[in-house]
């Protein structure tokens, strides 16, 4: 499916701002729906963290998604867009008091812990509440990923997740505890995975545990197997749907479900990544002495990812149908590393042109920030603009 941009109604719109092709949202949701309904007990949640408008969230929550959160805020975020209580889980390695008290107050389903000092404190206060919280622990399974070091969690050495040699330990400590039930594990190894043997590594690793836990006749409700399914930045029009029947089959061949047990996903990325774009105006064309610049008025403040991770976006002029030519894309933004693209091949560009940055509805206007007091970029919906 290609995007439509009504370049017109473009015109009139105040550069940067993010542009969402809410039909493409919903064959997408559709498709998820679609692909994990042929295997009885997925269940999808979408991660808040990938994109928190309030309008992409209303679409998910009526595609009927559940929410993963990684912050009080997110929760708040889920309730209002409609999200039910009970299809919100809570992650994050850092949980405050106050994060915890509100997941608690509206009796979330599950809290996914990361370590002992955590399920201490969530037993503290549930007790103080007379509630009991639902916890799975997030297990760091020691498993890579084929993506970039800074979105990669699964390693020993990151700091999310329990260990699997203290598995045990945090069990015991937790079946002693009064206002705790343990429910689920908990994984999540990385993010922009393309490689499906990265996730059958991890399969293999929970049916490890599994059987470890299953010896002491151990039997968890719930298995979460987190997100991490990539996109396809370098062709967002040829492939606008991740390929979510692959992925979910790789789950359903490699993972040794036990009876009753339900499996949970938290995609994020692939949900809303491809049908995002950074919307921006160019300001000058510069000649430099080895190279062309195209100076947009967009900068690493309205998308960090290609300055934070080096992160390849397709880059489109979307009002020239001029030749080809080559230019390093950048922005107004006072630091080198405010960069879209190095020798990046455009139709031939000037002043006032608009610019397209695709796959940007991931990570996008969520992580945009005020540096240099720039004004946060404005989102608009495919459908408010018909």
């Amino acid at each position: 499916m290609k995007t439509f941009f009504p370049i017109n109604q473009f015109q009139s719109l105040k550069t940067p701002f993010y542009y969402y092709d809410t039909s493409l949202l919903r064959e997408t949701i559709d498709c998820i729906n679609k692909e994990a309904k042929k295997y009885e007990k997925f269940c999808v949640h979408y991660a808040i963290k990938s994109n928190a408008n309030p309008k992409i969230l209303s679409i998910i929550n009526e595609g009927g998604l559940g929410a993963d959160c990684v912050s009080g805020g997110e929760i708040r975020a889920a309730l209002n867009a409609g999200f039910p209580n009970d299809k919100i889980v809570f992650a994050g390695v850092g949980k405050t008091d106050w994060e915890i008290d509100l997941g608690l107050n509206n009796n979330i389903s599950c809290f996914n812990v990361e370590s002992i000092p955590e399920i201490e404190v969530i037993n503290d206060l549930a007790t103080a509440k007379n509630k009991i919280a639902n916890v799975a622990f997030r297990i760091n399974p020691n498993v890579g990923a084929h993506t970039h070091a800074n979105i990669t969690t699964g390693l020993a050495e990151n700091k999310f997740g329990i260990s699997m040699e203290d598995v045990d330990k945090v069990i015991d400590l937790t079946l002693g505890m009064k206002n705790v039930k343990f429910v689920g594990l908990h994984f999540h190894i990385g993010s922009q995975i393309l490689d499906m043997n990265d996730f059958i590594a991890l399969c293999n690793r929970i049916n490890e545990l599994q059987e470890k836990l299953y010896a002491r006749q151990i039997i968890v409700n719930s298995i979460n197997v987190g997100g991490g399914l990539g996109v396809d930045y370098q062709y967002p029009d040829r492939q606008s749907i991740p390929d979510f029947a692959t992925y979910f089959a790789t789950y359903h061949k490699h993972l040794r479900l036990r009876p009753k047990q339900t499996l949970h996903f938290e995609l994020g990325r692939s949900v809303v990544a491809q049908c995002g774009s950074l919307i921006s105006r160019v300001v000058f064309v510069k000649q430099g002495t080895h190279k062309q610049f195209v100076i947009l008025d967009a900068g690493m403040t309205d998308l960090i990812r290609p300055a934070l991770y080096q992160a390849y976006h397709k880059i489109e002029n979307i009002t020239s149908e001029e030749p080809i030519e080559t230019y390093d894309v950048v922005g107004p933004i006072c630091e080198s590393s405010d960069v879209f693209g190095k020798a990046i091949d455009i139709n031939k560009t000037h002043r006032g042109d608009l610019i397209a940055i695709r796959s940007a509805g991931a990570y996008g206007e969520i992580m945009a920030s005020q540096y240099n007091c720039r004004e946060l970029p404005k989102g608009y919906m495919s459908e408010e603009l018909i």
